[in-house]
């Protein structure tokens, strides 16, 4: 993830017939401990106890949420001061209680019941939450609070986020299909719609001395710029620039780019390479207009602070158990493996540039897409290693071998109708994907 801290809102909860000292202590204890990992703190330093201090905790914390809003049980209370705590306060919640050792006497705290009155409550309200039960130092905890954060921080995200959908899906690729009530509802998206001509023209107008600016900058980047065609190649970063302006002028997070056939045809380079570089600054664009692609780049850049990169898998080698995940020539050059130079070349089919070629790095990577086959939304989550190979077809491409048996991920791809876009970052998210899937209320089908 990116190195700024996650933030937390954290409420310790109380009840003054409790043991009101204990409660002191191990709040201090977890709040010490979560300091110690780094964790940016919000919210109120003393104990919630009543209706006046759950309503300070909620003017802290209301005007700018959180990434979590951590409900520590240091006593039993009632669920009153949780609901009025999620009710007001817009972040993903965890509700943690401490155990207590059995001494024969006084229940000092009584931390569970208190959570499990909160539970209640929130599960009849219908809010998702996630809870904890383990002392403030605990390791595991402390993990699961950070896979919990990061999966808020992006959650976050989403609402409010901005996608530029340039043109339309081209027909018979129902895959690339948005539902934009569904995307404002489920995540808080907002898509822009850019009509494809309006584009061309600001590309064909693109200011031509931050066209050779670009191209200076990625010169030393990519070998055999000055093989192709020069004309297309501007039309390229002509492309790059005009979306980083639309991008900074209209707060897009990224874009869903009607790549074909309309760039070859009527403005005469292709865009992949643009998408390259677009999503290597960490403004993604999916290719073939497809939103719910764009929605996935932008999770999984958000989680491992690292572009994405989404592709077709266009061959399984099943004795192997691996597959090639392959698209024109639109990954980030951040992916490139550092054993071979990426350069230049054209579209396959089109033969017009700018494209990049090269393999992907070796290393671990976590697989994803928002799927919306069965019509309301499915988190795909897999998981696998980018081995070292050449390029296996022209364009981006990376050989990856699948955590599970590269036929049960085919069977599961074709027998669940799976959109063909599948996009991948490195490192492993997946507890951090189901979190976030958790949060959103959507069910997660595992590759």
């Amino acid at each position: 993830m990116a190195a700024h801290a996650l933030r937390l809102g954290f409420v310790a909860i109380a009840r003054t017939t409790f043991d009101m000292p204990l409660a002191r202590e191990v709040t201090q204890a977890t709040r010490d401990h979560l300091a110690g990992a780094e964790f940016a703190l919000d919210g109120p330093p003393e104990l919630v106890t009543g209706p006046d201090e759950a309503a300070g905790a909620i003017h802290l914390l209301a005007p700018d949420p959180p990434d979590l809003l951590v409900m520590f049980q240091a006593t039993f209370a009632d669920s009153t001061p949780a609901l009025a705590l999620a009710g007001e306060i817009d972040a993903p919640l965890l509700l943690w209680a401490v155990p207590e050792a059995s001494t024969g006497g006084r229940l000092r705290l009584n931390s569970l019941c208190g959570v499990n009155l909160a539970a209640h409550a929130l599960a009849r309200a219908g809010r998702r939450y996630a809870t904890i039960y383990a002392a403030p130092g605990d390791p595991v905890a402390l993990d699961r609070v950070r896979t919990l954060a990061q999966a808020g921080h992006v959650w976050r995200r989403l609402r409010g986020a901005r996608i530029g959908r340039v043109g339309e899906h081209p027909v018979g690729f129902d895959t690339c299909r948005m539902d934009r009530d569904a995307l404002a509802r489920v995540f808080g998206l907002d898509v822009l719609q850019i009509d494809l001509e309006t584009l061309f023209e600001r590309i064909r107008t693109a200011d031509p001395y931050e066209v050779d600016e670009v191209e200076r900058d990625l010169a030393p980047r990519v070998d055999g710029l000055a093989d192709v065609d020069q004309t297309a190649l501007r039309r390229t970063l002509g492309t790059y620039v005009t979306l980083r302006a639309f991008a900074a002028e209209e707060r897009l997070a990224g874009f869903a780019v009607r790549c074909w056939p309309e760039f070859f045809t009527r403005l005469g380079c292709a865009a992949c390479g643009s998408s390259s570089l677009l999503t290597g600054e960490m403004v993604p664009a999916s290719c073939e207009a497809d939103v719910n692609g764009a929605v996935t780049l932008l999770i999984l850049q958000w989680l491992s602070g690292e572009p994405a990169f989404d592709s077709d898998i266009v061959s399984f080698e099943l004795e192997a158990n691996s597959a090639v995940f392959w698209h024109c020539g639109k990954a980030p050059l951040a992916m490139a493996d550092p054993a071979a130079r990426p350069r230049a070349t054209i579209h396959s089919n089109r033969q017009l540039p700018l494209l990049m070629e090269f393999p992907l790095k070796p290393g671990r990577v976590t697989l994803a897409r928002l799927s919306e086959t069965t019509g309301s939304y499915r988190l795909v989550i897999g998981g696998g290693e980018v081995l070292r190979a050449p390029v296996s077809f022209s364009g981006t491409s990376g050989v990856v071998r699948f955590d599970r048996p590269a036929q049960d991920v085919l069977d599961t791809l074709l027998s669940e109708g799976l959109e063909h876009h599948l996009a991948l970052t490195y490192g492993d998210h997946r507890p951090a994907l189901e979190a976030l899937a958790h949060m959103l209320d959507i069910p997660v089908l595992r590759l």
